[in-house]
């Protein structure tokens, strides 16, 4: 397979759970990460492509007390060395350690990690997209003014606008842009 020509820099937006790994809810083993079908391929795709990759995660287990900052730290830790392995890399990690009553302007489907990642980053909503498997992160998306690429998740029913795995959803994103 020929790698697909560069683009102007862009940036994927990417969900933790059931997007770029399996969701294991409230993931706070680290050596429990198991990539999601197509992730690195997908994710390999974009980089090849002149994406830059950046993580945006609900991670509400924290404020419910099912894990902790450190257990969350060492999750996102392993799962970079795991993807440095195979030649990738996260320009940043924005995560929302709130629960879904709190209230704050970060978690999805709000745009508040979206719009700090733009700023942190230096980049507008026309030089970016959204791959997410919730409507969540549709929404967030939305907000934000970005792109949204969903995956099914596993126990939904199939939709024409849906991508069944990361590989096609990258796929489906550089072609919004090159």
């Amino acid at each position: 397979m020929t790698p697909p020509q560069a683009c102007h820099r862009r940036f994927a937006l990417l969900d933790r759970d059931g997007t770029i790994i399996l969701d294991k809810c409230y993931l706070g083993d680290a050596d429990a990460i198991t990539f999601a079908p197509g992730a690195l391929a997908g994710m390999q795709l974009l980089r090849d492509a002149g994406f830059g990759l950046v993580l945006i995660t609900n991670q509400s287990g924290v404020a419910r007390g099912y894990i902790d900052q450190n257990a969350l730290d060492s999750v996102h830790r392993k799962l970079g060395e795991m993807l440095a392995g195979e030649g990738l890399h996260l320009e940043a990690i924005y995560f929302c350690p709130h629960g879904p009553d709190d209230g704050c302007s970060c978690r999805k489907p709000r745009p508040g990690m979206l719009h700090k990642a733009m700023a942190d980053l230096g980049f507008a909503p026309a030089q970016a997209v959204m791959i997410g498997d919730s409507l969540a992160d549709m929404d967030a998306a939305a907000a934000a003014g970005v792109p949204g690429i969903r995956i099914t998740p596993p126990d939904a029913s199939k939709t024409a606008e849906a991508c069944p795995d990361f590989l096609t959803a990258a796929q489906r994103a550089i072609a919004l842009f090159c």
